[in-house]
């Protein structure tokens, strides 16, 4: 397996269809110099090997080229940042083509949308998206194949298949070499989609199988590319001071110790975004360039600088929740109704009330923001881990005024998203850097930069009151929600919740009950609010799957008994009907064509049942948990088992995962993002929390804004999916929702506390 990305390193709607894409030589030379030089044919072209010799490819679409040595390039087009996405999308394509894994060669896209589509690699629908494009791309390559050697054996193509990257005639049994067929096959007319079929699923030979990811040897050997390790000759270093408080600006800056240090070489202002602070412009501040990143860092130190801090100084997060906390004893905007809430509540036996809150989060991923940009000629070239090189792409052309296409945007390996790096104002920052200095700049962030100055998950408070009558059922479910909203960071006049957010979780609440009421809240925001991994769902199924686990005890019911109870009979539900001034985008899908199934939900719940041995006896202090939930059409049920011991030290002992996401294309990595997914759940609901005085973050670093450590992991992690031929869905995001209330349900069984705020204090 070769992998590759365009750029050197020195020292170490998008309905998508792939006979839209015919590639071409210019193609191709913008995706690394696959090939140089030679005489264009038709879509394909010549060019020369390291001996002179002519060599013939055969590009039949824009992810895949096949040349006369028999090697097959595939052009990732979405970015890598450990959930094997570099790997999975060309395994599809490659086990469609037919072609041997081991003779693939994986070639990094720059951003592109012409030609490649929507590149944005976030909310977990990278192989949702692209399975069918990359699974037709595949077949007509294949076809063309089967074509070209049909035609040299004087054959009919119906009697061709291939496998091994060779051609099989399937009554002789002759075989021959993709590229032993490539001269032929790159005279032929490019066949469409409407031409192909594609594989039944027991022929799949990597899809659905465990392979490792492409990038596996590089990473673990120190030759992988992240973008902190991304240079160019002549390459400067950039750290900036910017704005503590969102909204502020500069008023003046003294520099005169900062010239006085050996290596500084420029100092410039960056006027930044203002309000609204937006989502791809950068902070108001003031960078320091030097020759390395210790000059650079010790200039900024010896910057004075007067802020205006603008009018989110008074900001208090504290204070903020607790204003959100007597807010909820209000009435609210109702979003979703069903059924009459009041009246089940006054014929009520039982009446559970409870508020739950968490707090701001930051990202913190591994490799803090970075980018490299050199900007000459009226053409600015950037290389950054970005997960949105197109959104990316088209800051950097907004902020220096160059069409897009004078903008070319090289993708590194990210050292973890999350979300983050999908916002591009790092980058822009570069790009702006490199014009007024006339350097290659790269614009290196700090952990401090990070923590302080990241578009934060928003800070939560939601309110629960459930009814139960007399015959022990659940008549009634009023959910009151407030948050700043992400939106308020493109427009300061939104102050709840929009539609998108709300159904994560909250809106698309499944559970048969009679009367159900969903309010929302005002929550000005005073921060620059992003999303982060699994979004929404964080606080709201926190929020659910704890008050379900209360609703089973004050029931007398098994937890899990009780959820199986509360889906009802299997059918598939829409939400329209009952949502007020709402919509329901179901993470940008159709209903019809991803309906939400409570069957699919059961199965997931009855598999982590079984698998956890849950209802086994458990010794003193020992407690099992349950939470169940869907997301970006993942289902999943978790099941988490805890100790706690007599100073209240929580100890995580197993976690087991069922989940349903359709085809699972690579189930290594399927494995690999639940078992990351619990340990960053692990992380928020134990230990991570941001706050904020005076409209500055308190934390800096990993002494304030803590994750878990090895020894407080899980440890066991067992992920059991459901073998499943529908289409596949998201796997990135949804192992985090249920993690959280899993594990306070299990603290609950261990305890008898329950748990109301994030993160989990036992001692409070």
């Amino acid at each position: 397996m070769k992998i590759s990305f365009p750029f050197k390193k020195i020292n170490k709607t998008e309905t998508i269809t792939s006979e839209v894409f015919s590639a071409s030589r210019r193609d191709f030379l913008k995706v690394g110099g696959i090939l140089s030089g030679g005489l264009m044919v038709g879509i394909s072209f010549w060019s020369c090997n390291s001996k002179g010799d002519k060599k013939t490819t055969v590009a039949p679409n824009v992810y895949l080229s096949i040349s006369s040595d028999g090697m097959v390039t595939i052009v990732a087009h979405r970015s890598e940042m450990g959930q094997g996405i570099r790997t999975g999308l060309p395994l599809v394509l490659a086990d469609e083509l037919g072609a041997d894994w081991s003779r693939v060669n994986i070639v990094q896209a720059e951003g592109d949308e012409k030609k490649y589509g929507n590149q944005n690699t976030d909310g977990s629908f990278s192989v949702r998206m692209f399975y069918r494009p990359m699974r037709e791309a595949g077949a007509i390559a294949k076809l063309l194949l089967m074509q070209a050697a049909a035609q040299k054996w004087q054959v009919p193509v119906t009697e061709c298949d291939t496998a091994d990257s060779q051609v099989i005639h399937t009554r002789s049994a002759k075989k021959i070499d993709f590229g032993d067929v490539v001269e032929i096959a790159s005279k032929l007319p490019i066949p469409t989609a409407k031409d192909i079929k594609l594989k039944e699923p027991g022929q799949f030979k990597l899809i659905g199988k465990e392979t490792p990811i492409v990038d596996l040897h590089n990473i673990v050997t120190g030759k992988a590319v992240f973008g902190i390790d991304a240079e160019v000759e002549g390459m400067k270093i950039a750290v900036i001071r910017r704005c503590p408080v969102v909204g502020g600006s500069m008023k003046s800056f003294d520099d005169t110790k900062t010239r006085a240090v050996p290596g500084v070489i420029k100092v410039i202002p960056i006027k930044g975004a203002g309000l609204p602070a937006t989502l791809s412009k950068p902070l108001a501040g003031v960078a320091v360039i030097a020759d390395n990143t210790w000059a650079a860092i010790k200039g900024r130190d010896l910057l004075q600088v007067e802020w205006d801090l603008g009018p989110n100084a008074a900001y208090d997060s504290g204070e903020e929740i607790a204003t959100l906390v007597k807010e909820m004893a209000q009435h609210g905007t109702v979003r979703r109704e069903r059924g009459n809430f009041a009246q089940a509540k006054a014929k009520a036996k039982k009446v559970i009330d409870h508020t739950y809150i968490a707090p701001h989060l930051a990202h913190a991923t591994l490799e803090p923001p970075n980018a490299l940009a050199v900007v000459k000629n009226g053409v600015c070239e950037i290389w950054a881990p970005t997960q949105n090189p197109q959104g990316a792409r088209d800051a950097v052309a907004e902020a220096l005024g160059f069409p897009a296409d004078k903008v070319k945007m090289n993708v590194t390996l990210l050292g973890g998203g999350f979300g983050r790096k999908s916002k591009p104002d790092y980058i822009v920052e570069a790009a702006l850097l490199a014009r007024e200095s006339g350097l290659p700049v790269k614009v290196q962030w700090t952990r401090e930069d990070d923590i302080r100055h990241d578009y934060l998950h928003a800070l939560s408070v939601q309110r629960i009151v459930a009814t139960i009558d007399a015959d022990n059922k659940l008549t009634g479910w009023n959910h009151h929600i407030a948050y700043p909203s992400i939106s308020a960071t493109e427009d300061t006049f939104v102050i709840q919740p929009s539609d998108g957010e709300l159904m994560l979780g909250a809106s698309d609440f499944p559970y048969n009950v009679p009367a159900i009421r969903i309010e929302t809240h005002d929550a000005p925001s005073h921060l620059r609010i992003g999303w982060l991994r699994s979004v929404r769902n964080i606080p709201q199924v926190f929020a659910i799957g704890t008050m379900l686990d209360e609703i089973a005890v004050a029931r007398g019911m098994d937890p899990i008994a009780n959820a199986l109870d509360l889906l009802g009979e299997d059918r598939s539900i829409t939400f329209d009907q009952e949502l007020v001034k709402t919509t329901y985008p179901n993470y940008g899908e159709a209903i019809t064509d991803y309906p939400w199934e409570t069957s699919r939900m059961k199965g997931v719940i009855q598999r982590v049942a079984k698998e956890s041995g849950w209802g086994k006896a458990l010794p003193e202090r020992t407690g099992i948990g349950f939470a169940a939930h869907k997301s970006f059409l993942t289902y999943v049920a978790c099941v988490v088992q805890v100790y706690v011991d007599a100073e209240n030290k929580i100890t995580i002992q197993r976690v087991d995962y069922a989940l349903d996401c359709g085809v699972a294309v690579n189930v290594d990595r399927v494995k690999s993002q639940f078992e990351g997914g619990a340990q960053f759940a692990a992380s928020l609901a134990l230990k991570s929390a941001i706050t904020v005085k005076d409209g500055q973050v308190q934390q800096g670093n990993f002494d304030g804004y803590q994750i878990i450590r090895m020894p407080e992991s899980p440890k066991e992690i067992h992920v059991h999916i459901i073998e499943s031929e529908a289409k596949p869905t998201g796997v990135g995001e949804p192992p985090v929702p249920p993690f959280t209330p899993a594990l306070c349900n299990a603290i609950y069984a261990a305890t008898g506390k329950r748990i109301y705020s994030l993160p989990i204090d036992l001692k409070a």
